[in-house]
């Protein structure tokens, strides 16, 4: 006995196996605008402000780890921010922004530890918020409350 193998015949194109699914195509990521990102690295160097305001607080004289050295602190942070060069690139401009966070991390700390620091902290939140809406230090309401915070921190002393 021999067995017998089927002849091979051409297999019809309705029931040849289906090719396997092309991959789809992602649509091309959406453009961010100028100022979504602008607002996010501000965000981001502000918060890399704040952790250089902890560091420096944790890290210095004992007596300030308290509110008020923490409000001394904001205040002399806020004394070295120069708000022509937040814009600078550089060093300068490196310095501008890390006081510049540094003292509003710095008055939230206090405030948190002594109630009579919470209009230091709400002034530097102030100019904080309505910079992010402006991303101009020249504006008028801007620079009304970084005054007050200023005046704030004079009357401290």
């Amino acid at each position: 006995m021999s067995s017998q193998q089927p002849a091979s015949a051409p297999i019809p194109p309705d029931a040849a196996p289906a090719s396997p699914p092309a991959a789809p195509v992602a649509a091309p990521a959406p453009r961010k605008s100028p100022r979504a990102l602008a607002a996010a690295l501000i965000v981001g160097i502000l918060i890399g402000g704040a952790g250089v305001g902890v560091a420096w607080a944790v890290s210095g004289d004992s007596s300030a780890n308290d509110a008020a050295g923490d409000a001394r602190d904001a205040c002399h942070a806020l004394s070295g921010f120069e708000p022509s060069d937040y814009v600078t690139k550089g060093s300068k401009g490196e310095i501008a922004i890390n006081r510049f966070g540094a003292a509003i991390a710095l008055s939230a700390s206090a405030a948190a530890g002594d109630a009579q620091y919470k209009p230091l902290a709400k002034a530097l939140l102030t100019v904080q918020n309505q910079h992010a809406r402006t991303f101009d230090f020249g504006d008028s309401e801007v620079k009304k409350n970084l005054a007050k915070a200023h005046q704030i921190c004079d009357d401290l002393d």
